[in-house]
């Protein structure tokens, strides 16, 4: 697929100079982009919300752009709840879904008049006794393994087997709470899944979507129970390696939309489809900008960046694959295979392990690509370092920080030290 950065060497060069690297930048066009992709793929569907995983970005300029465009939002905490509601959202356009979540933090989802989203059964109770049972709630489905179209069930070393995840509610137990939640006064409800991470498949929407539909049929039927809202999740990745292409959203959207027809239509169904598609969105349109501060030549070649897992965790948590370009050299032959790490004390510190690229020299700038999902947002403080700031490029070329770098005073700002502590 097509590499081509939105910004040019003499650009980062410039950006350098302000802000020091490392840095991660957002591309706004991408972005905007990308939402209308989604947006334009679900058409069809008059309640359709895209609800944005804050998790994967959780920059209020960023989610203040996205709610701009009209998405939503998708929480999992007290403090994706405060962005949001920041950003101008509140009511059915935050969804809220967590797991072993505390009182506090659904108090703050029901003030927020958030959907509530509950992850398991026993959470019915933990809701109930920290902020009451709202009139609308939502429940997660787990349904143990999931094919796509027949193929292979959909696994990922992110999510792993349906079966082994902590996620969501079996079958009996869903329709157990449906039930219970019924009784206790809930007046509209939805239904959640999210069966698959960073998949490729067009096909992996639909055929989420018609095991959901036939289980809203089915609520209707036993239970006398409408479901409104029909969450999809996640899920649809990003072409990070080589060779692979990006999802068709519009297949996608009209494969959702042909399952629709195909079972609720006739039943005289209507519900509204929410979609979660925090890395689909932001994932390609990030980058994590850096410059090389050193080499070393044992039993492998090195390249040493300023920049460390601490900045883009991904490949050392999950051996994730992610696109390097050496700023300038673009079209310069490969010159070996060399192993792209940081400064950290652990030997995972990789952000790229044999990987072919020309010859770099001292201050040469490199970008990773696609780490605008789940980059930033994972970032810590082992070893003491200091995560990076963030930039948002606009159309005309501009940018702007919109998350500064840390301080060793934010980083101390914690402590509790007896007697003074100067540095």
């Amino acid at each position: 697929m097509d590499r081509k950065l939105p910004f040019t060497l003499d650009q980062a060069k410039a950006w350098k100079a302000s802000y020091g690297t490392p840095f991660y930048v957002y591309d706004e066009e991408g972005i905007r982009k990308a939402v209308t992709g989604v947006q334009k793929a679900f058409s069809w569907n008059a309640g359709f919300t895209e609800c944005f995983a804050v998790k994967a970005t959780p920059t209020p300029a960023i989610i203040r752009l996205l709610a701009s465009l009209g998405c939503g939002t998708d929480c999992a905490s007290v403090s994706e709840v405060v962005i949001s509601r920041a950003s101008g959202l509140s009511g059915r356009r935050i969804m809220f879904t967590s797991n072993q979540t505390s009182g506090e933090a659904y108090r703050a989802a029901v003030v927020a008049g958030a959907v509530i989203n509950l992850d398991d059964i026993t959470q019915i109770d933990v809701l109930e006794k920290a902020a009451g049972i709202p009139d609308t709630v939502c429940l997660r489905f787990n349904p143990g393994s999931f094919d796509v179209s027949g193929s292979a069930a959909v696994t990922s070393p992110i999510m792993g087997n349906l079966s082994d995840s902590k996620f969501g509610m079996t079958r009996e137990q869903l329709f157990e709470a449906y039930s219970i939640l019924k009784q206790k006064g809930v007046k509209h409800f939805g239904i959640h899944c999210m069966a698959a991470s960073c998949c490729l498949e067009a096909s992996y929407y639909p055929s989420l979507a018609e095991l959901l539909f036939n289980i809203v049929a089915e609520v209707r039927e036993k239970l006398g129970i409408v479901i409104e809202i029909v969450d999809l999740g996640g899920g649809i990745g990003i072409p990070y390696r080589p060779g692979q292409e990006p999802v068709d959203i519009l297949a996608v959207g009209q494969g959702v939309r042909e399952k629709y027809e195909q079972i609720l239509v006739p039943a005289g169904i209507d519900v509204a489809i929410y979609t979660e598609l925090g890395r689909y969105i932001t994932g390609p349109n990030g980058y994590l900008v850096c410059s090389v501060r050193g080499f070393k030549h044992i039993y492998r070649e090195y390249i040493g960046l300023d920049a460390t897992a601490c900045d883009l965790m991904r490949p050392a948590m999950y051996g994730a694959y992610h696109h390097i370009t050496v700023l300038g050299k673009e079209d310069k032959p490969v010159a070996d295979a060399f192993d792209v790490c940081g400064g950290l004390c652990e030997n995972n510190d990789k952000f790229a392990v044999e990987r072919f690229l020309p010859q770099v020299e001292m201050g040469d700038m490199l970008v990773i690509h696609d780490a605008g999902a789940h980059g930033r947002s994972m970032g810590y403080n082992y070893n003491g370092m200091l995560r990076c700031g963030e930039l948002l490029l606009s159309a005309d070329g501009s940018v702007r920080m919109i998350r500064r770098p840390e301080s060793l005073d934010d980083l101390f700002a914690t402590f509790d030290v007896d007697g003074d502590f100067n540095w």
